[in-house]
């Protein structure tokens, strides 16, 4: 895994061009740091950080075509190369290293931009086209590897992380405010936007072009249309997704450095080993955080499956209180805020993994192809419940459903209620995304000091416009499978992929994802949803899947993901925390949001009247990165 960085257009000397580019990959050290290297040449200026994974002794990047006619600088894996070289050497070319770097230069100069159709992988990629003098640039289909980008007065500049664009003196980096609703809403800021004023994020599945001073992007691949029934029986598409995924297991087994595998206990994580175990795979070595408190703590799931399998488990036993130590560090190194409570664990996950290998499996994917959340058979649950008289909703239910009680353990009754509540009055576009939201429309009227911060409407379908974008573009004929597309393009791009990549990097690891294989999607994706959800079962046809090889028990668990108490950190751990970064001196010295609206949340949380552990805690992470980033607030 590497890093990634570079500019067109700097009107400066080529020896402040090469410091500045130089610079930004400095800051990228961390994706990084076995090997760094720079390419000057007017107008383009690229830089590359590498994690040598393969072909350790003549990947380096940047990278010429034996011609000498476009450089490239590339984050990734594509695990098809070697297929894809013998495709280009029977065309008759040749190749100077055992890289997959050099085979995606030397696709482009055979194809252009039909070549990303050939790969099979994670990447973000940038290429100098020094005869076209045109830079071309490229995400992966499911967003696994980051690229942001830039066009301010001429100069355009791209990074893996936000971070770099600080070291490039002509950018503005501004937060904008706009971005700040929106993160408030989400947790984070979605695709395409970022925190920062006129900084983008590549969508998935796109490519960039840049030509005399314009951009211009388009699509070269999206998810497939869900089918309305298939011809295939249970058992055969068990037995179909059992052979992609082995093959996509078996195609990221190929390393020239130690491999190992996040082990949750879950039934994704666990299939992956079991699949590895299917595939010969020796002395396969697994890891897992634990915690104290046994209410959080998934240990012995993980210990039951690598038992079953021999594996080489590595485990860490943590105090959950105590982990809530980490958060400040954690959330100064993210380059935008985002506030999932499970960085924590997954910061500590990655590290517990770094010390024995320099890649790892994980089993990112699962729940969003084979409706593993709660939220799909929660959907469908609204679309009945819709359909029962309104005075029986209004004067029996709704009521009843509003004095179930406030707890600050893993869920709270009251507040999943409520949730469901508010997401029922939902239009459908909006529904999971209400379920998701931290702080939405109304709270925030409440929350900001200005009526409408720079201008932008308190609507949802200002917000959520992307999501309703989502939705509206993607034309399947039943709304719980624009639900999954939702999922995939936000929930899972920009909340659980970008945890993955920024905790993993922070620890120099590269996290390969099997699930996320193109076959294994595109075969998953287009099933109809009744198949992978039956009877409101999720993950039915996965746990049918792997039914005789995984411990009953993992099959039977429900799905949890990393339990964390952020309802008791708030209220112990971390309350000096809140109390500095929330209370009133601050708020009003900060001039953004109303102190007493805060403080009021505060105290419902505190006396237990109200489970606000979403809001607050939405709100710490963000002060805690704008205390640590001091950006300039537009």
């Amino acid at each position: 895994m590497c890093g990634i960085a570079g500019f067109i257009g700097a009107q400066a000397p080529s020896e402040q061009q090469r410091e500045w580019v130089s610079a930004m990959t400095d800051r990228l050290i961390h994706r990084g740091p076995d090997e760094g290297g720079v390419w000057v040449e007017e107008p383009a200026a690229l830089g590359h950080r590498r994690l040598s994974v393969i072909d350790l002794s003549t990947g380096s990047q940047p990278m010429l075509d034996a011609n000498e006619r476009a450089v490239i600088v590339y984050n990734g894996e594509v695990y098809n190369f070697p297929e894809i070289r013998e495709h280009l050497e029977a065309k008759g070319y040749s190749f100077r290293t055992r890289s997959d770097t050099e085979v995606i230069l030397c696709a482009y100069l055979d194809e252009g931009a039909a070549c990303l159709s050939r790969f099979e992988g994670m990447f973000a990629l940038a290429l100098w086209d020094r005869r076209e003098r045109t830079l071309f640039a490229a995400r992966d289909r499911m967003g696994k590897k980051p690229f942001y980008y830039t066009l301010q007065n001429g100069l355009f500049a791209f990074a893996s992380e936000l971070n770099a664009f600080k070291e490039l003196p002509p950018l503005r980096l501004e937060v904008d405010r706009q971005a700040l609703r929106r993160y408030l809403a989400y947790e984070y800021v979605p695709t395409p936007g970022s925190i920062y004023r006129d900084v983008s994020k590549l969508r998935p599945g796109h490519y960039l072009i840049w030509k005399n001073g314009r951009v211009e992007t388009a699509p070269y691949w999206d998810l497939p249309l869900p089918q309305e029934r298939t011809d295939l029986s249970d058992d055969e598409c068990c037995e179909r997704i059992r052979f992609l995924a082995g093959r996509a297991v078996k195609r990221r087994l190929v390393s020239d450095v130690p491999l190992g595998v996040f082990l949750s206990g879950g039934i994704d994580s666990s299939a992956v080993v079991a699949l590895m175990a299917a595939e010969g795979t020796a002395n396969v070595k697994t890891f897992s955080i634990g915690f104290k408190e046994p209410s959080y703590d998934e240990s012995p799931y993980a210990r039951l499956v690598a038992e079953r399998f021999g594996t080489d488990h590595h485990e860490e036993i943590l105090s959950a209180l105590e982990a809530a130590d980490l958060l400040p560090e954690v959330v100064e190194r993210f380059d935008e805020p985002m506030s999932d409570p499970s960085i924590v664990p997954t910061y500590l996950l990655s590290g517990l993994t770094r010390r024995d290998v320099t890649v790892a499996l994980g089993g990112d994917g699962g729940d969003e192809l084979f409706a593993g959340y709660e939220y799909y058979p929660g959907f469908q649950a609204a679309r009945r419940y819709l359909r029962l008289p309104r005075a029986l909703r209004q004067k029996l239910l709704e009521p009843l459903l509003r004095i179930l009680p406030v707890s600050t353990g893993y869920v709270s009754p009251r507040h999943v209620a409520e949730r469901f509540l508010n997401g029922t009055d939902a239009p459908e576009w909006l529904r999971a995304q209400t379920w998701l939201e931290a702080i939405g429309p109304e709270l925030q009227a409440e929350l900001w000091r200005e009526p409408q911060p720079g201008g932008m409407e308190f609507e949802p379908e200002e917000i959520f416009s992307e999501t309703r974008a989502l939705w509206e573009g993607f034309p399947a004929s039943e709304p719980i499978n624009r639900v999954f597309y939702l999922f995939a393009r936000q929930y899972l791009l920009d909340y659980i992929l970008v945890k993955v990549d920024r905790c993993s990097m922070m620890h120099s690891l590269e996290v390969r994802a099997p699930f996320l294989d193109r076959d294994v999607v595109e075969f998953a994706f287009a099933l109809p949803a009744g198949a992978k959800m039956r009877h409101g079962r999720r993950k039915y046809l996965l746990k049918k899947t792997f039914n005789s090889l995984l411990p009953r028990r993992v099959i039977q668990r429900p799905k949890r993901g990393f339990l964390i108490p952020t309802a008791l950190w708030l209220k112990e751990r971390l309350k000096p925390l809140v109390e500095e970064l929330l209370g009133e001196s601050h708020l009003r010295q900060q001039g953004l949001f109303r102190p007493e609206t805060v403080r009021g949340w505060l105290e419902e949380h505190n006396a237990g009247r109200v489970d606000r552990r979403k809001e607050i805690w939405t709100l710490l992470v963000l002060q805690l990165w704008l205390q640590s980033h001091k950006p300039a607030i537009v």
